[in-house]
């Protein structure tokens, strides 16, 4: 009996402690995602696809999560000595924003930039190695409902977030284009 009692403790700290190291694991949002989407940022600001200097395009019509009014840029860029794709997705608002009001003044219209930011090979295979991150415009990380910064395989395993959606797009999850299928 009591080797069954010691047996059936040892199993409930063991699930219990299981339990805690799973809810800490979350697959975006670690220290490491945001320092890394820091250097991400430099990147694309010394490309001057992002930040104060940034170039600007001919804004499309978009819808949620994104914006109303989109701007995208397809590139590539090296961060840590890794190049790899980068596709970088201004999201302007609000509602009833029109290109017009985006052309005359980007600044005052832009909600947050969306990057997706294809890393070195086993980086996640299972999603083709994107890094994904919502910054705000002013380049800072947005963090979800949950405090939890954005950045890192978003919503890995999860129903809803940017890898949920995006498995929806054929090839190489993005869905304006497939030139970047492998």
């Amino acid at each position: 009996m009591k080797h069954f009692v010691a047996s059936l403790a040892a199993a409930a700290l063991a699930v219990g402690a299981g339990s805690a190291v799973a809810q800490n694991e979350m697959p975006f949002g670690s220290e490491h995602d945001v320092e890394y989407a820091e250097l991400l940022w430099d990147a694309m600001e010394s490309l001057n696809i992002a930040g104060e200097d940034r170039v600007t395009g001919l804004p499309y019509e978009g819808t949620q999560p994104h914006g109303m009014m989109l701007e995208t840029f397809y590139t590539e860029a090296t961060v840590d000595g890794h190049t790899g794709d980068l596709i970088v997705k201004n999201n302007y608002g609000p509602e009833g924003v029109t290109v017009d009001d985006v052309l005359s003044n980007p600044d005052n219209h832009l909600g947050a930039v969306t990057v997706m930011f294809r890393r070195e090979e086993g980086y996640d295979s299972e999603n083709q190695d994107w890094f994904w991150v919502r910054y705000a415009a002013d380049g800072s990380i947005a963090n979800n409902p949950d405090g939890v910064p954005m950045a890192g395989r978003v919503a890995a395993g999860m129903d809803t977030g940017c890898i949920a959606c995006h498995q929806g797009a054929a090839g190489d999850l993005v869905f304006t284009s497939d030139h970047l299928a492998e």
